[in-house]
């Protein structure tokens, strides 16, 4: 199952990790992480296009952090659009992707 967190401060996404495999089908064959990783994918190019200092992203083995360094209308509403579409996914395919939102006020 691919697991989705969302770190939130104050309301504002801070990090959305990605990690696991949805185990619809084999490696190369799944169109649940397929999908996942086109989201995933086309929401960091748009931002890195806009400003390559407003994030970072962190790989390591089957997992993939997206971490916000800086705060803009523009990197909010296209984070907001990448989790919408990963929602709308996690509904077509609930045993494969199931997405939690922490929230930390500190």
């Amino acid at each position: 199952m691919i697991k989705v967190e969302i770190k939130k401060q104050e309301g504002k996404i801070k990090e959305v990790l990605l990690k696991g495999h949805a185990m619809y089908d084999d490696y190369g064959k799944d169109i649940v992480c397929a999908g996942v990783s086109s989201i995933f994918i086309t929401t960091v190019n748009a931002i890195l296009k806009f400003d390559q200092n407003s994030i970072k992203v962190i790989e390591e083995k089957n997992k993939v952090t997206l971490r916000v360094l800086k705060e803009s209308k523009e990197n909010e509403k296209m984070i907001e659009n990448m989790l919408e579409l990963l929602q709308e996914l996690s509904q077509n395919y609930p045993k494969n992707i199931t997405i939690r939102e922490d929230e930390n006020n500190e």
